[in-house]
């Protein structure tokens, strides 16, 4: 039921209006009556109607004056519809100015008022209806936009895009929550963030489908967010019919620390997965009890390892070994899920370190596979991790090849543009990062020649041009391109022209007229 407010100076007006109206037949019910512009202000915002009847002949602030005033003081505004006693074709087009519905003359038709409220709800109800798209939406691409700080990915244009839609600025105070039934299979999908205040940040779902809530932190007392925490506990336990505990990271500063925010909440999951009667924990208090990180213990290391090494035929043998081991413990679904999360988070910010988009492989798993947290046995569970480091070991090859292939065009320029210079292979390679033996072995790959034989081929064409175009001693040429020993530089010239530096400038001092 739409809600509507009704202002005129007139006790019998508003009356009048209450009780001849059928206004629950237009789909409205009224939430409050004001016989002044300043009380109606007042209760405007208290009530927030989505309709507002007000008379233009008011004491003190006219209804038009009200009208500009609401529109003032909220974001979103009801709408309005004019009353009047004054036929007065002038009230009208001020009041079609301020953009009203409706405009009715006293004493009010039935018929007519009726036929207007209908119009108005149906305006009123595609607008509700189109904010709430856009919200969900929004929604949407906030908890997008998150998933892709947790996994690691960084670049300028999440950063615009975080600033434009959740108002985060580098030292923005933040604070994450997660909720995690502790048995149970379940729809991550259906209600999964009842209970979270969304009104203290953005409510999001991980890649196991747990939901979450990213907390403006600042100024925030810890007993507030106790007090959500309880919330958010009491209606997932209801909700979920299991225990449900309730994981917070520490306070960190800006938008780059969300990776870091949520990896706490799942070294806390870790720690607290066998509380059978779940509970809230604290990331800080983890420390001070001197736990252990079950979610350390790294069953995934070795996989990882080959998944970087790009050994793609032992990583299903590593990974049947990892899962032996998950089950021999045996660790709860849950745990596991936990430790599998993490794992792909890690490979995740491998690729977007070497500027890849870790939503390429993201997307495929999502559609093969569903969410993470629907996999509820080890066998899924393990065809999951299979699938996930062969793609991520197939795209980190080829994000190396390509980074490789950038790297050695970069050093090639760099040499073709500073051979004259004193160059050495080991100080390029301490330039690029990069190992020089590896460089090496590069560089003959990409150009056909070793380092140093590229390095003097360009040096002597160098040395050619000068022989034949000035008269630079032998001694002095060879310094301008590079060679520091004269005797080395006549030498290289030799087997390489077939003659001495001397001879070929000669030969071409002859040619010329």
């Amino acid at each position: 039921m739409l809600k509507v407010m009704i202002v005129d100076d007139e006790p019998w007006v508003l009356e009048g209006l209450r009780t001849m109206v059928d206004w629950e037949k237009s789909g409205f019910e009224v939430c409050a009556e004001a016989l002044s512009a300043g009380d109606a202000l007042r209760l405007i915002q208290e009530h927030k109607p989505d309709l507002l009847l007000t008379d233009i002949n008011l004491p003190v602030m006219s209804g038009l004056e009200l009208i500009a005033a609401v529109k003032e003081v909220m974001d979103q505004p009801p709408r309005f519809v004019i009353l009047s006693g004054y036929d007065d074709f002038g009230y009208a087009r001020t009041a079609l100015r301020q953009k009203v519905d409706g405009y009715l003359l006293k004493p009010v038709d039935e018929e007519e008022i009726g036929g207007l409220l209908l119009k108005i709800r149906g305006i009123i109800q595609n607008e509700i209806a189109s904010r709430e798209e856009e919200r969900k939406k929004q929604n949407l691409l906030v908890n997008n936009l998150i998933s892709r700080f947790f996994q690691g990915e960084w670049n300028e244009e999440l950063e615009n895009m975080a600033n434009s839609l959740m108002g985060l600025q580098p030292d923005t105070e933040l604070q994450c929550m997660l909720a995690a039934a502790i048995s149970g299979l379940i729809n991550p999908d259906e209600g999964a963030a009842e209970g979270f205040p969304g009104e203290l940040g953005y409510v999001f779902q991980d890649p196991a489908g747990r939901a979450g809530l990213l907390v403006r932190s600042a100024g925030m007392s810890p007993e507030i967010l106790e007090t959500a925490a309880v919330q958010v506990q009491k209606a997932q336990s209801e909700r979920l019919g299991v225990p449900v505990a309730v994981m917070i990271s520490g306070r960190r500063a800006g938008i780059r620390s969300l990776q870091e925010l949520y990896a706490q909440t799942l070294e806390v999951w870790g720690s607290k997965y066998r509380c059978e009667k779940g509970g809230i924990f604290y990331y800080n208090d983890l420390g001070a009890a001197g736990q252990v990180l079950e979610l350390a213990e790294g069953h995934f290391n070795r996989v990882l390892e080959k998944v970087k090494a790009g050994e793609s035929g032992q990583i299903q043998s590593c990974v049947r070994e990892a899962f032996a081991a998950i089950t021999g413990k045996p660790l709860k679904i849950d745990a596991a899920q936990a430790e599998v999360a993490h794992l792909e988070m890690t490979l995740c910010r491998n690729i977007a370190e070497m500027q890849g988009d870790p939503d390429r492989i993201m997307s495929v798993m999502r559609t093969e596979y569903g969410n993470l947290g629907g996999l509820g046995d080890y066998y899924r569970l393990s065809l999951y991790v299979d699938r996930l480091c062969l793609l991520a070991a197939a795209y980190l090859a080829e994000l190396r090849a390509d980074n490789e292939g950038n790297t050695i065009y970069n050093v090639i320029q760099y040499v073709d543009l500073e051979f004259r210079s004193k160059l050495q292979l080991q100080d390029i390679a301490r330039q690029f990062h990069m190992n020089s033996a590896y460089l090496g072995q590069l560089f003959r790959k990409e150009t056909g020649r070793s380092f140093s034989d590229y390095l003097n081929e360009k040096r002597i064409e160098a040395a050619k041009g000068l022989l034949k175009r000035t008269q630079l001693k032998i001694s002095d040429i060879a310094l301008q391109v590079g060679f520091s020993n004269t005797d080395y530089f006549i030498d290289k010239f030799k087997g390489r022209v077939g003659s001495s530096p001397s001879v070929y400038k000669n030969a071409h001092r002859n040619k010329q007229p």
